[in-house]
């Protein structure tokens, strides 16, 4: 048995120590927010947080994993920069097939948290691990700008 916190609570996991903490949360705890997109860590359809930091959980064991925080899409909704990430999004209307999404927000909200008021060369570059097959990078790009400018003023609308 594995003990994991994930979005703040501890779960007990019975699974392998190799097994990718992608397959965890989405065979094991039913949290299908976090998508499978590539397997090999290069698209971050998968992307989620430890200790804050975006990492791929498709390349990720959950040995990896204990004793740290992890945050997923779903978790975003108790985390202020999450929420006001997820309505610059609706707002902006970023989602096409929304498939890589949940992998593009978590990390928007990380680039958020660690430079409030991103030029859009450290957009792109903190954004550039992501791939939209639809291509809302434009989008994606107004809707962080936005999140910032609300966060900058308490988050608000």
């Amino acid at each position: 048995m594995t003990a994991l916190q994930i979005n703040g609570q501890t779960v007990n996991i019975d699974a392998p120590d190799d097994m990718p903490l992608l397959w965890v949360l989405r065979d094991e705890l039913g949290m299908t927010g976090t998508k499978f997109g590539c397997g090999m860590a290069l698209c971050g359809a998968c992307t989620v947080h430890v200790d804050g930091a975006p990492i791929r959980s498709c390349a990720t064991p959950i040995s990896a994993v204990k004793g740290h925080a992890v945050s997923t899409i779903e978790g975003m909704q108790a985390d202020q920069v999450g929420q006001v990430v997820q309505q610059a999004w609706v707002d902006n209307n970023v989602a096409q097939c929304g498939y890589c999404q949940a992998g593009q927000i978590m990390s928007a909200v990380n680039l958020l948290k660690t430079a409030p008021k991103p030029s859009e060369q450290q957009i792109d570059e903190a954004m550039s691990g992501n791939i939209c097959r639809c291509g809302t990078y434009p989008r994606i790009r107004a809707a962080i700008q936005q999140a910032a400018g609300r966060l900058a003023q308490g988050g608000q609308s």
